[in-house]
């Protein structure tokens, strides 16, 4: 790199550090000068002890992040590996969340909770992607798994302790407030041996770059290298996850743009990632203080970080080049079994049945008989409400994955139940006359139609990639509601995971009703998505108007989301993981897999509404909560199975 982009890069820095500074103090700048001799008064307090300590926090926990991102893309070499991205962050938080919660007496040091939860990420990642595989987009999907697959874990722990953890909800949300320089102090000494490592490694990487094979005919060993060089990493994201909570994008953007322009060497590359990381954190905070001048509550560092760092995620994912490897959408060569269809269909049904009739008494008794009239009055729709979902998420998650090609397609992927979800926060908070439902129906259209228009011009890795992004846009709108830790972050959180407390019958039986209607229509353009999954070039031979089609199914699979995520919220998972799990159960057919695959959806989210109100009685958790942790579950069991069946 020329010396004048250094330069360039550390002036941007300083003025952007200085700016920080001013943004957030009315001190002139003599006075601030006199508070670092002498403090006077007590706006001079509050300028050495938050606003200082505030901007040296984002320089140097944007400089740490972005190596920490730096180091694993140079390891994997794949341009959008991250913290995030390949699940550890989530593992890092998860470990933080569940000790605070399982043992707040042990008192265990957060670092070291972090690395623990990382390494536990990291390994799972490898272990179903496989580690030579970390390149390509079944390590980002396995990654994207875990992301949701802890988090749901998390989310549960904390909705089951939430008077005891409300301040580690806010506390995770990612923000630089400070109130001393307790926290620059405690990073300086844990920073500096990690950092001292960096620059020994910088050559071995450079090498790695050839290849791992030929990297080790040089004499590299490569294995010790990928072991220091991920532990390194992951320390310096669990040191600042530890201090600050989870502030996603850093990792990931700083060393992709800094590779955008020309730092290809692993020297070069951190060096700027570094420089790029923290103008892209001071800036972020920046936008943070402005607006929470300007709100009525204050923003987290991390959702302005996610509201500018979406949009440059979504652009990277259509720009840099990505290994893709894809499983064949149509699963194994199974021959249609009716028998054993039958057979997956009675025991659907028997679960639904004991669902229906099972539940536990005031002492916590188990009870299997038919419920009273009162208490069936409370369980019918939220039973009914619960089927009707799995069912709709089942039929679109077909859908997708026929109209794509792509076994990896599904509502929560794509990014339409995050449309849907986004659109109505965005209701909300505008406060108009306007129904909400109206802003989450715009939402999930303005995804449909992005995708009718993306779908013929991108490969199905990056669409998949893209729903990410723009679901990490609504995380970093939710950050700012679940940052304020009261009741009603609590109730949206509730909401989130697929609640079902406050189910009515009328909700109930609309949603049902819109399921069966639209399964019903599913089913009469069976024959056009066997079509599509031949392929478009051979639907158009035949004569099948493909544009149109394309955007005729994929309103269909938009409905069946938008109905389902508007009442419940986005629920991860399901959508995927039924339709190959009734692929695998040997339907063959496209009616066979619409049919099994519905009622799978209507037998685990029935059972899920009975585990929720059973599993820790007296105390309740969402529906949604266990039936993704359930199908991610699943889907890291089955990503384990394919590469054990691979290896």
């Amino acid at each position: 790199m020329k010396r004048p982009a250094w330069s360039l890069l550390a002036l941007v820095t300083t003025q952007l550090a200085a700016l920080h500074i001013q943004i957030g103090t009315p001190l002139s700048l003599a006075q601030q000068w006199q508070a670092l001799h002498e403090v006077q008064s007590l706006e001079q307090l509050i300028f050495v002890h938050t606003h200082l300590p505030r901007t040296a926090l984002a320089v140097i926990l944007g400089m740490v992040m972005a190596l920490a991102g730096g180091l694993l893309q140079l390891l994997t070499q794949n341009p959008l590996a991250s913290p995030m991205t390949l699940g550890t962050s989530a593992g890092a938080w998860c470990a933080i969340v569940l000790a605070g919660v399982l043992a707040p007496t042990l008192q265990l040091p957060l670092e070291w909770l972090a690395l623990g939860g990382s390494l536990f990420a990291l390994t799972l990642v490898g272990a179903l992607a496989g580690w030579r595989q970390l390149h390509s987009l079944n390590a980002l999907l396995a990654g994207t798994a875990l992301n949701l697959l802890l988090g749901s874990v998390a989310a549960i722990a904390v909705m089951l302790n939430d008077q005891y953890s409300r301040t580690l909800l806010v506390w995770g949300t990612g923000d630089l407030a400070q109130n001393d320089w307790a926290w620059v102090l405690w990073l300086l000494p844990r920073l500096a041996p990690a950092l001292l490592l960096i620059p020994l490694l910088c050559k071995p990487l450079h090498l790695l770059q050839l290849g791992s094979q030929a990297a080790a005919a040089a004499g590299l060993n490569v294995m010790r290298l990928a072991i220091i060089t991920s532990l390194l990493a992951l320390w310096l994201n669990g040191l600042a996850i530890a201090a600050v909570g989870i502030i996603g994008f850093v990792s990931l953007l700083a060393p992709a743009l800094a590779r955008l322009l020309g730092a290809h060497k692993p020297a070069d590359n951190l060096g700027m990632a570094a420089l790029l990381g923290a103008i892209t954190l001071l800036l972020a905070d920046i936008v943070a203080i402005w607006l929470s001048h300007h709100l009525a509550d204050l923003l987290p560092t991390s959702a302005a970080i996610g509201l500018l760092g979406g949009p440059i995620l979504i652009w990277l994912c259509l720009k840099l080049p990505l290994a893709s490897s894809l499983p064949d959408a149509t699963g194994h060569p199974f021959r249609r079994q009716p028998t054993a269809l039958i057979g997956w269909c009675l025991l659907a049904a028997l679960i639904l049945l004991l669902s229906a009739i099972s539940g536990k008494d005031a002492a916590g008794h188990w009870l299997i008989s038919w419920p009273d009239a009162g208490l069936w009055a409370l369980r019918w729709p939220r039973m009914m409400a619960a089927c009707a979902a799995g069912m709709g998420l089942a039929i679109a998650g077909l859908i997708l994955q026929r109209l794509l090609n792509n076994p990896l397609a599904s509502p929560d992927l794509l990014g339409i139940s995050a449309g849907a979800s986004l659109g109505m926060l965005i209701g909300l908070g505008i406060g108009t006359s306007l129904s909400p439902w109206l802003f989450s129906s715009s939402g999930a259209v303005v995804v449909l139609l992005a995708l009718c228009w993306l779908a013929p011009r991108q490969s199905p890795a990056r669409l998949i990639l893209l729903g990410i992004g723009l679901s990490s846009l609504l995380e970093a709108a939710l950050q700012l509601v679940l940052a304020q830790g009261n009741q009603d972050s609590f109730q949206l959180l509730n909401w989130l995971a697929g609640s079902t407390y406050h189910t009515t019958p009328t909700q109930a039986i609309a949603l049902l009703g819109t399921v069966l209607i639209l399964g019903g229509i599913s089913l009469v353009f069976a024959r056009v998505l066997l079509l599509f999954g031949l392929g478009e070039t051979l639907a158009q031979a035949v004569g099948l108007a493909v544009p149109q089609a394309r955007v005729l199914l994929l309103l269909l699979a938009g409905l069946l989301s938008l109905a389902i995520s508007s009442q419940f919220g986005p629920l991860a998972f399901i959508g995927l993981v039924l339709p190959q799990l009734a692929i695998q159960l040997g339907a063959r057919t496209i009616k066979d897999q619409l049919w099994l695959a519905s009622l799978i959806g209507a037998a685990l989210l029935g059972l899920a509404d009975l585990a929720s109100r059973t599993v820790f009685f007296p105390s309740q958790i969402p529906v949604g909560a266990l039936a993704s942790l359930t199908c991610g579950s699943l889907l890291v069991i089955g990503l384990l199975g394919r590469r054990r069946r691979l290896a």
